[in-house]
């Protein structure tokens, strides 16, 4: 019995939505779906690193959009490509990056329509024919004809034909399986020493660190793992990936530490060549790393649009209380500030968009998901927020506090409307894709002063990149978040990064999450797993000895134990486990519980009207909702309020029952009652992070299904957050002034 790794997004498979059901009113004609917005930010993005590619083709001037040391690097390796300079000088050390001031960001352009994505996302019918012919003839899966076709575009027979292991560009395809297509349609020509596998593998192993979380592989660690693939000469696959122009080459310098010694006249000279680090990465995420190292340099650097006068921030501040005082003096003087805290804090920000928005600042927050957003919504309003744009109407009567009243303990149902439709709250995905949020201006810019961006330590570098990018000039950013969760499911560590790095000021709340769960996982973020007194049973502990009791003992608690004894609903109690594989993970609690909850045929491509499921529009975001009914255009969700329609052939990597989530996909969120459900073979997935996050999603009740015995004290006390390799701190380092 194994438990499958951490993943987000992962689709429960099944067989394609079929048969008809009770027709669900149709969307207007101008409505854009999750799946839609999510598709046009996406085509925007790759609309922007196409330019600068076409920039990069011309030659690296000084202060171009790459800095320092990677700017030298890049046109080392342009240089190799026209055949300039031989290949062995491409690690060569570069001089020293000169310090330069941040440049002006390149705007994002505005979102493309949604017919124009759904054209460039179909391959054409006779393109995924011919791959299908092609990949029945190399022996491989014909159902990958669809993602092959979209990923190679026109021509993508014949591409593949001529490149077999391109087959490695489709998710899911390890390099053992494109071999195999390989040898098929190679015959005597294919072996290990190919020039194009070592290719093609290279940019896996970059790929699949990225699903790990590095923007980069250090070079020693790929060249390691390319001998383990069998690749005979790692050092020339790297190397003639680069020269392709399919990965970048970066030398980062490493910083000195501990104190150091007086040395000769023969020392200062060797010491002029300071130590590097070689690092390989794909370009997508050099890209979004030097993007946002720009944005950031430009918040620190630039004075903030002058709204409001200084007596009018201070007369704002001293009415706060505590660190919420604090934290508006600081965004008052400041482009860029750091906020932490668990959930107690969130009344901080509550506070600073409050006296934002009474000082006339277009001020909007921005959440990880729907329950966050509309969670921070009921805030607001509970706090005495603003409840419309530009406006400093009340929706409440109760001031900001540190109780537990001040915090919405009732979880907003997966498929209902906002609380406050008029909420000057979003989602960093809706924010982007123009769905949600104040729009943008004529220059593409969105149109606010103050942007707090909260679960913050879950932004990739993309997303990051793309959210700072869109800042107008003058504009305020916060970044606020717990640092003791996990990490983004994209790659980087950006809220980490900037908290280590220092460049800007950091607020941490001194208000801490009140009670017997707010104790146990104040302890966790410390490195202590400590007993807790729980008089309202907060918190119960529900040993098990193997896999079937813990599923039996879950679905008791979900279905009859905490509705009895403490009074929240099955609908209001999230399932979370640490995979989706194995006798207990979400695949298995999943089935156990539609079984008692809301049993069926399955009749929809595995799902019935009412099953609780969780969509994934693109990887590593999540949206609950239910399911509405099925037909021919596909299966009909409710998702926080919002109607969305899968369609069929997108079910089965999409859509996956949703009373049992992974961290993962539950962070962000809260309810009032979570089981957390530990098997015994789920030891080796635990971590620190890992546990506080579980731990931390539960509002009034938290069930533990313990079958780990001392693997859970162990993990939080000695196992914390895997490293990942980024580069943001080194490109910051000399691009912010002071």
């Amino acid at each position: 019995m194994s438990t499958e790794p951490e993943t987000t997004g992962d689709a429960e498979p099944g067989t394609p939505t079929g048969g008809a059901g009770t027709e669900a009113d149709a969307p207007d004609a101008g409505q854009v779906s999750e799946a839609e917005a999510e598709l046009r930010a996406q085509q925007a993005e790759r609309e922007r690193i196409e330019r600068r590619k076409a920039e990069k083709k011309g030659p690296v001037e000084s202060g171009g959009k790459l800095s320092g040391k990677a700017a030298d690097l890049l046109a080392a390796v342009r240089a190799v490509e026209s055949g300039e300079k031989p290949a062995a000088t491409v690690l060569a050390e570069p001089g020293p990056a000169p310090r330069r001031s941040a440049p002006e960001p390149v705007r994002r352009p505005q979102p493309v329509t949604a017919e124009a994505v759904a054209t460039s996302a179909a391959p054409a019918p006779e393109t995924v024919r011919a791959v299908r012919g092609l990949l029945g003839e190399g022996g491989a899966p014909e159902a990958l004809a669809p993602q092959v076709a979209a990923a190679l575009g026109e021509g993508a027979d014949e591409q593949l034909r001529a490149d077999p292991w391109q087959l490695l560009r489709i998710a899911g395809v390890r390099p053992e399986q494109a071999d195999g297509f390989a040898r098929a349609l190679l015959g005597a020509e294919c072996g290990p020493d190919d020039e194009r596998r070592g290719r093609a593998v290279t940019v896996w192993l970059l790929e699949q660190a990225a699903l790990a979380g590095h923007t980069a592989l250090e070079m020693p660690a790929l060249l390691t793992a390319l001998a383990q693939r069998g690749v005979p000469d790692p050092d020339r696959a790297v190397q003639d990936t680069i020269a392709e122009g399919e990965a970048l080459v970066f030398q980062d310098a490493l910083e000195e530490t501990g104190a150091t010694p007086a040395r000769t006249e023969e020392e200062d000279a060797e010491a002029e060549e300071r130590p590097v680090r070689v690092l390989v990465g794909l370009e997508r995420y050099a890209l979004a790393e030097e993007s946002l190292a720009d944005g950031l340099a430009r918040l620190v650097n630039s004075a903030p649009k002058q709204d409001g006068s200084t007596e009018e921030w201070e007369r704002a501040a001293a009415s706060a209380q505590g660190s919420a005082g604090e934290l508006i003096r600081t965004v008052a003087a400041h482009g860029l500030v750091l906020h932490t805290g668990g959930e107690a804090s969130l009344a901080e920000p509550a506070a600073l968009l409050h006296a934002a928005r009474s000082l006339g600042l277009r001020a909007w927050a921005a959440t990880h998901g729907p329950i966050g957003r509309d969670r921070f919504a009921t805030l607001l309003g509970r706090s005495g927020g603003p409840t419309g744009p530009g406006t400093n109407e009340a929706a409440g009567t109760e001031p900001l506090g540190a109780t537990a009243g001040d915090r919405p303990d009732r979880a907003v149902a997966a498929d209902a409307p906002p609380p406050a439709a008029h909420s000057p709250v979003a989602t960093v995905a809706g924010l982007l894709s123009g769905l949600e949020g104040p729009g943008r201006d004529a220059d593409g810019a969105l149109d606010l002063d103050l942007l707090v961006v909260l679960d913050a330590p879950q932004l990739d570098v993309e997303t990051a990149a793309l959210l700072t990018e869109s800042l107008p000039d003058g504009a305020r950013l916060v970044l606020a978040g717990d640092p003791g969760v996990l990490w983004s499911v994209g790659p980087g560590r950006v809220f980490a990064d900037l908290l280590a790095a220092r460049i800007c000021p950091q607020v941490a709340s001194r208000r801490p999450d009140p009670g017997p769960l707010g104790e146990l996982v104040s302890g966790i973020g410390i490195g202590e797993l400590n007993q807790v007194e729980a008089p309202g049973k907060e918190v119960v502990i529900v040993p098990v000895r193997d896999a079937g009791e813990a599923v039996h003992r879950t679905v008791q608690l979900v279905v009859d134990s905490v509705p009895r004894a403490i009074g929240v609903p099955a609908e209001e109690t999230q399932v979370i486990t640490p995979g989706h594989g194995g006798a207990v993970g979400t695949r298995a609690l999943n089935a156990a519980l539609k079984e008692r909850l809301n049993p069926g045929p399955g009749r929809f491509g595995g799902f019935d009207p009412g099953d609780r499921v969780v969509h994934s529009p693109v990887p590593g975001r999540v949206l609950p909702g239910r399911v509405v009914t099925a037909d021919a255009e596909g299966l009909h969700l409710s998702c926080g309020g919002e109607a969305v329609v899968v369609p069929k052939e997108r079910v089965e990597q999409s859509v996956r029952h949703g009373w049992a989530l992974t961290a993962h996909q539950a962070v962000g969120s809260r309810w009032p009652a979570v089981v957390v459900v530990l098997p015994g073979d789920a030891a080796q997935a635990l971590s620190r992070p890992w546990v506080y996050t579980a731990f931390g999603r539960a509002d009034r009740h938290l069930s533990v299904v313990h079958g780990v015995e001392q693997a859970l004290p162990k993990a939080v006390a000695e196992v914390p957050a895997k490293p990942r390799t980024t580069r943001l701190p080194v490109l910051l380092a000399p691009q912010v002034a002071g």
